[in-house]
């Protein structure tokens, strides 16, 4: 299953039903999992351990050298999950002293010349579409999209269900279960429609709704919203998930659709 015009280094570990490529290319200290296809062309680079029937295009990158100033060789490496896609020339860094390590979970789906740099922790299901350019320590929820051609600032956190509108300039964290887009980027409702896809119903879906009408509509302070809807609005995992999300936010949140700024 491996083409002879592919280069395997001897140390690397690679399953027995995988399949690469001619002109592939993979180091040492690799590990491939079982059912895994490498296209032609690919670079697998130290440090690299691919999951179970994944599927690498012409082109990609995985387990680059970070693009940090401050890295030093120390010893880092890259783990992509089960049936994840990595389509034609998208690159993914691998991590620093920072975290050690950058994670893409499994069902995930980075197309095109998307560029995943070092310690960033991608969840579960995750779209990351093309020409999507993510600077290092970002983490993405499970579900989560973020749209073609979008910019995440380094430290970004988007939540788990979210959407980000392609396009944009994500300089904020994005809350779960919400829809982000315009200039600066700004909630613009719930991602109801990805909800129901998996299988939230009418009741959870309003309840998340009505949490962040206490976020965005109110014109209270995040601490003030959190405090009432801690208060005023029945236990979740849904509404506990979004208020630590708040809470722990260091970057701070996307503005509101009508506020002035971002909200810190």
């Amino acid at each position: 299953m491996i083409q002879p015009l592919a280069y395997i280094h001897p140390e690397a570990k690679i399953a027995q039903n995988v399949v690469v490529e001619p002109f592939a290319i993979i180091h040492k200290d690799v590990e491939v999992s079982e059912g895994t296809w490498i296209g032609s062309h690919a670079v697998i680079n130290e440090g690299a351990r691919i999951g179970r029937n994944c599927k690498i295009y012409p082109g990609a990158v995985i387990s680059a050298t970070p693009q940090d100033l401050k890295f030093k060789n120390e010893y880092t490496r890259t783990f992509i999950g089960d049936n994840t896609t990595i389509r034609e020339y998208a690159t993914i860094s691998r991590g620093t002293e920072e975290h050690w390590k950058t994670e893409i979970g499994t069902d995930c789906l980075i197309m095109a010349y998307a560029h995943v740099a070092h310690d960033c922790r991608i969840g579960n299901n995750c779209l990351i579409i093309n020409n999507v350019q993510m600077g290092g320590h970002v983490h993405m929820g499970d579900w989560a999209i973020v749209g073609g051609s979008s910019s995440v600032h380094q430290w970004v956190k988007i939540g788990a269900h979210a959407m980000v509108s392609g396009g944009s300039l994500v300089r904020k964290d994005v809350p779960p279960f919400t829809k982000a887009a315009r200039e600066p980027l700004s909630y613009t409702g719930i991602n109801s429609i990805g909800l129901r896809r998996r299988g939230f119903d009418n009741e959870k879906i309003n309840q998340i709704q009505e949490i962040y009408r206490y976020i965005y509509m109110r014109g209270l302070n995040n601490a003030d919203a959190l405090t009432q809807i801690e208060l005023e609005l029945p236990p979740s995992d849904e509404r506990d998930e979004i208020v630590n999300f708040i809470r722990s936010s260091e970057r701070g949140i996307m503005k509101g659709p009508s506020s002035g700024g971002d909200r810190e």
